[in-house]
């Protein structure tokens, strides 16, 4: 009996048999100097819902305009014709079949040096309105006197039903002004200012009278040769 078993062959499961097995194709080799242990604990940890870092919808607050994401500035060169788009209107004209809907975009275009413009456009298509827009605004761009980073002097300028005052500040206060107001400001290249709006609220007078506040700026050389006298 002790022969027997003596002389029966003995099976090496880490022969060709072993390598039969159905989970011999699912298991992967560990890399060279590390054990299989050591390579699953370096994976990262799952966090709270079960997202593992880098996968899945776990990169979608990072991504520029999307959820989660705030889009970044664009940066313009100094010198360069940046534009904003203040408002867009939508104008419905009721025909024989039904509604026509036009498109009109207010946009202001300065270099944020000492020139800015304003313009207007209408179009059937929002991007062919601003582009519109954009063009009437070159067109009008005029060059702004300025004292530094703030105005030289006080000024009130007044558009239709809309009236605004234009204040110097000391350098670091900033641009204290509403949206549409503030928009004019900083595209022609003003850092520092106070201002106050009395009257309508409208985007498009308060532009208009922001625009008109600021070509009405005279410098103290300018006024000396236009009165005829010496400031001291």
């Amino acid at each position: 009996m002790a022969d027997e078993l003596t002389n029966e062959p003995t099976t090496n499961q880490t022969g060709p048999q072993a390598d039969e097995s159905p989970n011999a194709d699912a298991q992967q080799p560990a890399p060279e100097g590390q054990s299989a242990p050591e390579r699953e604990t370096q994976r990262p940890a799952p966090r709270e819902g079960g997202q593992v870092p880098g996968r899945g919808g776990a990169r979608m607050g990072r991504r520029t305009g999307g959820r989660g994401g705030r889009p970044e500035a664009s940066k313009v060169e100094p010198g360069a014709l940046d534009e904003i788009v203040v408002k867009i209107y939508r104008c419905s004209k009721v025909v024989k079949g039904g509604r026509r809907f036009s498109f009109g975009a207010l946009v202001v275009v300065g270099d944020r040096i000492n020139r800015v413009g304003v313009g207007y456009g209408k179009a059937n298509e929002v991007p062919s309105a601003v582009e519109k827009a954009r063009k009437a605004a070159q067109r009008a761009m005029v060059d702004i006197k300025l004292d530094g980073t703030t105005l030289p002097h006080p000024v009130k300028a007044k558009y239709r039903a809309s009236q605004v005052l234009l204040l110097p500040a000391r350098k670091g206060t900033g641009v204290i002004a509403g949206a549409s107001v503030r928009a004019v400001m900083e595209l022609a290249g003003v850092k520092d200012v106070y201002t106050k709006v009395h009257g309508s609220t409208g985007p498009k007078n308060l532009v208009k009278a922001a625009f008109t506040g600021l070509t009405s700026l005279r410098t103290r050389d300018e006024v000396t040769k236009l009165r005829g006298v010496s400031l001291a």
